[in-house]
């Protein structure tokens, strides 16, 4: 009989890889012809579902200090560096796909589409710091850096500000989706907020 450390490693954690994967997968499907494709604008829907994709795996990866006060399961936050992981990786497809799809990695279009659209360096402001995160999620830089990796890993509100701030200036009408990222965003930071002030908890 397998115990829960064995069975997060040999099963709950493939599981969760080939769920948070599952996203790219079904876009490469539809990427060629199945499951009705991208429709007219393929490239736009590629940029799209990496977008959208990054802020759901922010909020999955935000939500699993909350899952774990209220499941009282501490083997959940085993979870958490996978999922952070993957918002790293589809943040940064989605800033791939925008510049090599569609920029074609051409310098001059690409100093005029910052110039002319300041969302764009808003997420990339997002990705550097999502990179930050990702370089320093292993056990060895979190020893290295002590109390700063804390810290440092704080800096994971800012993203989710940058990244809804990046998807609301890039919507043109219906700004209901950025919207509920946003009250979700601040849930997940009011609940940490109130964990630090009345349990004296450091929580991210």
């Amino acid at each position: 009989m397998i115990n829960t450390t064995q069975a997060i490693r040999w099963i709950g954690k493939p599981v969760v890889f080939l769920a948070c994967l599952l996203p790219t997968i079904i876009l490469l499907a539809e990427l060629f012809g199945y499951g009705g494709g991208l429709g007219a604008n393929p490239i736009e829907a590629i940029q799209d579902r990496f977008g959208n994709w990054t802020l759901r795996m922010l909020v999955l990866t935000l939500a699993i200090t909350p899952l774990r006060h209220v499941t009282r399961r501490p083997w959940v936050l085993r979870f958490r560096r996978m999922l952070g992981l993957f918002t790293f990786y589809y943040a940064l497809m989605h800033f791939l796909s925008w510049l090599v799809l569609d920029q074609d990695l051409n310098q001059q279009a690409i100093v005029e589409d910052i110039a002319e659209r300041p969302f764009i360096t808003i997420g990339f402001v997002a990705l550097l710091i999502l990179a930050a995160l990702a370089v320093t999620s292993t056990n060895g830089m979190r020893r290295r850096l002590g109390k700063r990796w804390q810290q440092l890993h704080y800096s994971v509100y800012a993203v989710a500000i940058l990244g809804v701030w990046h998807f609301w200036w890039q919507v043109k009408q219906d700004f209901t989706e950025p919207l509920i990222y946003a009250i979700l965003f601040g849930m997940l930071f009011g609940f940490r907020l109130y964990n630090k002030k009345n349990l004296g908890e450091k929580t991210r």
